[in-house]
């Protein structure tokens, strides 16, 4: 059956594409810096260079998919269904990425003597597998029965129907408001969320504490430490800012219709909602870029080396401070 896309619909595609085309390739951007950089090999820029893997399927993936179901295909429910969850395993990874960001900035600046015998290249390595992990087993409980099936079955047999449902692909249409309130958001979403604005409170006091008292916690000077720390601590704060100015709105909408279902929500807030999650994606190496130096540094380089053909020199590693623009 051939669907004819509407002007409101090109636009819609339009935007997706194009935010699609700046989240790919900023993010391949990250990766690539992160492995050629030795610089940007400890723990924090490792689990940045996942939450950038994850940036890159959504562009890849989840934008195209997201465009397929905007058209309304006709398909078997478990079909809808598999086309609906990997949003929802790349949002968890995202989010726990962003919780292990947290938690490790917190250790550097609470324990910074044992900080590189308790994070190790290995445990950061476990410590990102389990997210991805744990990211799959939440995005695809739907797809083990807490769905809405029975509901689509019951509709369908009304009709005088045998065998699957074939139903219109629409999210909501497959995937339960209940799991997306009850368990993603008020167990998976939310509670780290609120833990990640605890620990980068606690960052800051710590540092705060420290530059005051001027205490001694490192070879070299504390001051510069403690300064290098702070600048980045209100980068990543930025980027976990980002994050739920991007995705409240959408789980806000959620809720309304779980609790309100009979309440009107505005076409074009749903559209906006989508847009902001989706566009989160594209964020990320763009506040790199402009507030970390030696990504700025690394993305130059790549740059010059790869696609002007003009190579630099190779990048110091030992950056005497990590600069971060105010």
């Amino acid at each position: 059956m051939s669907h004819s896309i509407s002007a409101f619909q090109a636009a819609y595609i339009g935007i997706e594409v194009l935010i699609a085309l700046v989240s790919v390739p900023g993010n391949v951007l990250v990766i690539w810096a992160v492995k050629v950089n030795q610089a940007l090999r400890d723990a924090t820029f490792c689990f940045i260079a996942s939450l950038a893997v994850a940036d890159v399927a959504v562009g890849a993936l989840v934008i195209p998919l997201a465009i397929l179901i905007n058209v309304g295909p006709q398909t078997y429910f478990h079909t809808c269904l598999m086309v609906a969850c990997p949003v929802l395993i790349l949002t968890q990874s995202s989010i726990l990425a962003l919780l292990a960001i947290a938690v490790d900035r917190y250790l550097r600046v609470k324990i910074p003597l044992r900080y590189k015998t308790v994070v190790t290249p290995r445990r950061a390595a476990v410590a990102i597998a389990g997210c991805w992990i744990l990211s799959l087993v939440v995005g695809l409980t739907p797809m083990f029965g807490w769905n809405n099936l029975s509901k689509v079955e019951m509709a369908w047999a009304a009709n005088g129907s045998v065998g699957e449902p074939v139903i219109k692909c629409e999210f909501e249409k497959v995937i339960s408001m209940e799991y997306m309130v009850y368990f993603n958001f008020f167990v998976w979403v939310l509670p780290p969320l609120l833990l990640m604005v605890l620990i980068y409170l606690e960052v800051f006091y710590l540092i705060r504490k420290q530059l005051s008292k001027k205490v001694s916690a490192s070879s070299g000077d504390p001051q510069k430490y403690y300064g290098k720390e702070l600048k980045i601590a209100k980068s990543l704060a930025l980027i976990l800012f980002l994050f739920a100015l991007s995705w409240l709105p959408l789980h806000i909408l959620n809720c309304i219709t779980l609790f309100c279902p009979t309440c009107h929500k505005p076409t074009i807030l749903i559209y906006i909602a989508i847009f902001l999650t989706h566009g989160n994606s594209a964020m990320n190496p763009i506040v790199y870029a402009f507030r970390i130096q030696k990504f700025r540094v690394t993305f130059l380089k790549i740059w010059n080396d790869h696609f002007r053909c003009r190579p630099e020199p190779p990048i110091d590693e030992d950056l005497p401070e990590e600069k971060v623009d105010d």
